[in-house]
Formats: structure tokens, sequence, C-alpha cells
């Protein structure tokens, strides 16, 4: 079989390859800091989509406050590495079950609810845990936030450069990406589809909702405590103002814009409302001089309602679509 054969015969496998060929060299060709710093985001950020994704366009269940979790993982890194001098490593593990146990906990309750009901049951979720964050400020530095979070190490290496940095946050996505991949290939992403077209059909023939909605909620959040956990020791710094409401509406738009129903979306909705936001930085307040926080989440909105007008399917499957890529091929 030759190159253009796999290529395709197996498009993920190839794509994957192309991906890290890519990440592995952009650090040697792209010397300005703040680009790698701002691929450390983009890396970030489509690690939370991935798993928005696997909720949203896969199992159909609505989130609008999945910056809880994040911010979940960031703290729990950040107090157990500063106050109780933990091993980071250690602390990342401990923020994922303290995650996940929480989102089972809550998933046995909130997936009560549907539709529009579960919408504002998650948005309510996000804005609870915002405000725990700031108001429990001996445990979390209150509004000021909490310093000295510690550079993540493997043996005598520490990750405290930018390239290094980047390294680590991008084989952390391809590994995400991987599993991702099979898990909507799987028996449980074609049950995740059946809950998505109709939750009674499912449970009809056979397909135990409850149980697989609560299994892609805890997985879904798991990523978004990596994600956090990640951030936070970048950063070395956390404060609650990342993990708002305006972060869980950028997510939303991450993965709408990327196309909620596929997993290599995240990555391209993560890139491009990552470069939208340095965009609108540099350029919103010359438009309007008074601009916050606010205006951005208009622009958001905006963004996501042309998306949903023009390219429901998201900007990657119309983009693989028009090159005929041949996951599509059937399709077009």
């Amino acid at each position: 079989m030759n190159m253009q054969q796999f290529w395709r015969r197996r498009p993920n496998a190839s794509a994957l390859m192309l991906l890290a060929i890519v990440v592995g060299t952009l650090p040697l060709w792209v010397k300005s800091s703040y680009l790698i710093s701002t691929g450390i985001f983009v890396g970030i950020s489509a690690i939370l989509t991935l798993g928005l994704c696997l909720l949203l366009g896969y199992a159909g269940q609505i989130s609008l406050g999945h910056a809880a979790f994040y911010g979940i993982g960031a703290y729990t890194s950040a107090i157990l590495t500063v106050k109780s001098g933990l091993n980071p490593w250690l602390a990342i593990l401990i923020g994922i079950i303290v995650t996940a146990s929480a989102a089972y906990l809550i998933g046995l309750f909130i997936f009560r609810l549907s539709g529009h009901y579960l919408a504002v049951a998650t948005l309510g979720l996000g804005i609870i845990v915002y405000l725990a964050f700031g108001e429990f400020g001996e445990l979390t530095g209150g509004p000021t936030g909490l310093p000295g979070v510690p550079r993540l190490a493997v043996g005598g290496f520490v990750f405290d450069g930018d390239v290094e940095y980047f390294y680590l946050v991008w084989s952390v996505v391809i590994v995400f990406l991987v599993l991702s991949l099979n898990v909507v290939n799987s028996r449980v992403g074609r049950a995740l589809r059946a809950i998505h077209g109709s939750e009674a059909a499912a449970d009809s023939v056979g397909i135990d909702s409850s149980r697989h909605k609560l299994q892609v909620l805890v997985m879904s959040v798991v990523f978004a405590s990596v994600a956090g956990s990640l951030y936070v020791h970048y950063m070395r710094f956390v404060s609650p103002q990342p993990f708002g409401f305006t972060a869980s509406v950028r997510l939303v738009v991450m993965a709408a814009v990327g196309g909620l129903a596929s997993v290599w979306g995240a990555l391209f909705g993560a890139a491009a409302v990552i470069l939208l936001t340095v965009v609108l930085r540099e350029f919103l307040p010359l438009v309007v001089p008074d601009a916050s926080g606010e205006h951005t989440v208009i622009v958001y909105g905006i963004i996501l309602v042309v998306i949903m007008v023009l390219m429901p399917e998201g900007l990657t499957v119309g983009l693989l679509k028009s090159i005929r890529w041949p996951s599509f091929k059937s399709k077009t």
C-alpha cells in the first residue's frame, strides 16, 4: 500500500501523522514566544472542546457550565500543590478523581432534565461553582487568586519553557484525540449517536441511556480537569476569572465552529476562536473604546448564529466535504 492509498483508506491515521509532524516541527520555525504561548492555549482549549464535543455533539446533552469542571481541576491542582506541597502529577490525578466524582453525583440528578431545563441547570451549576471560587477565600485565595503554583517536572527535567510546555500540552491533545476517535467509532459512540437522535428510541432497542450519558459526562469532565491542571501549572497562578460564564460560552462556540459532531472539529474550533480572541483583544477597543468581556460574548454570539445558519455542521465538516476528504466520500 503506497502513501496515497494509506491516506485515502485511513484518513484518521493519516491526519494524526500530519498533526504530529506539524506539532513536532512548529517550534523549529516559529521563534515567537507569544505565538508558542498562543499554541499552548489552543492545545488546552482543544482538550476542553474535545470533551464538550463528546457530550454535546455526540450524546446531545447541553452543557452551559462546562468551565466549572475546568475550574475544579485547576483549583484542585493549585490548592494541593501550594497549600499541601503535594507532587503536581499526583495533584492532577486527584483533581481528575474529584472532578469525575462530582460530575457523576451531579449527573445522577441533572440528567433527569432535558432540553432547555438541562441547559438552565448546567448554567446555574457553572455560576454556583464560579461564585464558590471567589467566596471561599481561605482555601482558594478568593477573587485575588492563588499564586505560587509549581511547574510540572519529570525527574530533573522541568517544563519551565514555552517550547517544552507546548510539546507536553500537544502530546496530551494527541492522546485524548486518539481516545476520542476510538470512542466515537466504537459501540459506545454508536449508542451516543442513537441517544442524540432519540433517547426513547435508543432505550427501546436496549441502550441504557442513563448509563451512557453518565459515562460520557465523566469522560468529558476528565478532559476538562486535565486541561485545568495544565492551565494552572503553566500560568503558575489561579483565580476565578477564567472559569466564569464567558468561558463556558466560548467553549460552546469552539465546539459549534469546529463542528459539534466532529472530533477533529475541536482542534479547528479551538484554534479559530483563540485566534479570534487575540484579534478582538487588539482591535475591538479601536471600534468600541470601552469594550469589555460582555462585548466579546456578543461577538461570539453573532459568530455562532452565522455559523449555524450558513454552515450548521461546522467549519471542519464543511471544509472536509469541499475537498472531498475520504471520510465524507460516500456523502458527497
